[in-house]
């Protein structure tokens, strides 16, 4: 007869490989004919993670974006750099991670061109803040940059 400080230990431990089993990493290089791939792993993650399919599609827009701007403005569209993706499905949402080894950015030149001015490109960042619910730009890295962006599920 199994203890029962053992089987709730075991059971701890499940939980514990299974939470971080709700992430994907990719590595990708920087180059547009690979960004479907990070699209799909998307849509199939917001899915799981409770997201709409609605949703789903515009996170994979904003993070879509996000990739776009890496491989014209950091890699100065070189695709012999790699895209570090991380996915994580999180209690309250889905969580993605971006990490580049291109030119350093600050967080004060990124910004969005006016919306009046219409034109073709140039709205990323618009559309990256008005989808995401929380962005955060860190350029510390001893290369290149991370960007980590959170969407939470509606009823959070």
């Amino acid at each position: 007869m199994k203890k029962p400080g053992k089987a709730s230990s075991k059971h701890t431990i499940l939980e514990n490989r299974s939470k971080l089993q709700d992430a994907i990493e990719l590595r990708l290089p920087g180059d547009p004919k690979y960004l479907k791939i990070i699209r799909l792993a998307l849509v199939h993650c917001c899915a799981h993670a409770g997201f709409s399919t609605d949703d789903g599609q515009s996170i994979a827009l904003a993070t879509d974006e996000a990739c776009t701007n890496i491989i014209k403005h950091a890699y100065s569209r070189e695709s012999s750099e790699p895209i570090n993706v991380v996915i994580r499905i999180i209690k309250n949402g889905i969580q993605i991670i971006l990490r580049d080894f291109g030119k350093k950015v600050e967080e004060k030149e990124l910004k969005s061109r006016d919306l009046d001015d219409i034109r073709p490109g140039g709205l990323g960042i618009h559309f990256i803040s008005s989808i995401m619910d929380k962005i955060t730009y860190d350029n510390s890295c001893r290369e290149g940059n991370k960007l980590v962006m959170t969407k939470y599920l509606p009823q959070y």
